[in-house]
């Protein structure tokens, strides 16, 4: 890579650590090419970009953003996945490492919060943000259907009442 094209990248680079919410580490050593494609594949689908780095450049690319602490997980065949949803990120990255144990997750940091390798299963057990609000609309739906249930109770108690009693 010559000199523009370097700085081009490390330009690139730092707009994305900036851009993203979430940015995880990870180490691919061992992954064969249609492993790496799948991932990518299941990444897309979610709009997260998962890229194989240059370790040197990248490290440069990190000191100018707020990523620059992760600078020390990038050493060996390092990728990273760019997010704008760390839990969808998580979730995907830890269940493909689960199924290929070549993939390792080395940290992240979400927000401006830093990430190990607990701290990211931890966030994959949380709920995304769709699981999160449907929770709240079936909790807030719940006592309006008891309310409901309870109003309609003693008119259908009398209706059945009226009914008994017309059979006498």
């Amino acid at each position: 890579m010559d000199k523009v094209k370097k700085k081009e990248y490390i330009e690139q680079m730092s707009s994305q650590f900036d851009k993203s919410e979430a940015v995880i580490v990870t180490h691919y050593q061992g992954l064969t090419m249609h492993q790496l494609d799948d991932l990518r594949s299941r990444m897309r689908e979610h709009g997260i970009q998962f890229k194989i780095t240059k370790n040197r450049i990248t490290k440069l690319a990190l000191q100018k953003t707020r990523c620059k602490d992760l600078s020390e997980l990038f050493s060996g065949p390092t990728a990273v996945a760019l997010s704008k949803d760390a839990i969808t990120s998580a979730k995907i990255l830890t269940k493909f490492s689960k199924e290929n144990s070549s993939l390792k997750i080395l940290g992240g940091i979400m927000g401006t919060d830093i990430l190990d390798v607990a701290g990211v299963q931890n966030v994959a057990t949380l709920p995304t943000l769709d699981e999160a609000r449907a929770k709240i609309v079936g909790i807030l739906s719940s006592p309006a259907q008891k309310i409901a249930s309870i109003l309609l109770a003693p008119a259908s108690k009398i209706a059945i009442l009226a009914l008994e009693k017309s059979k006498k």
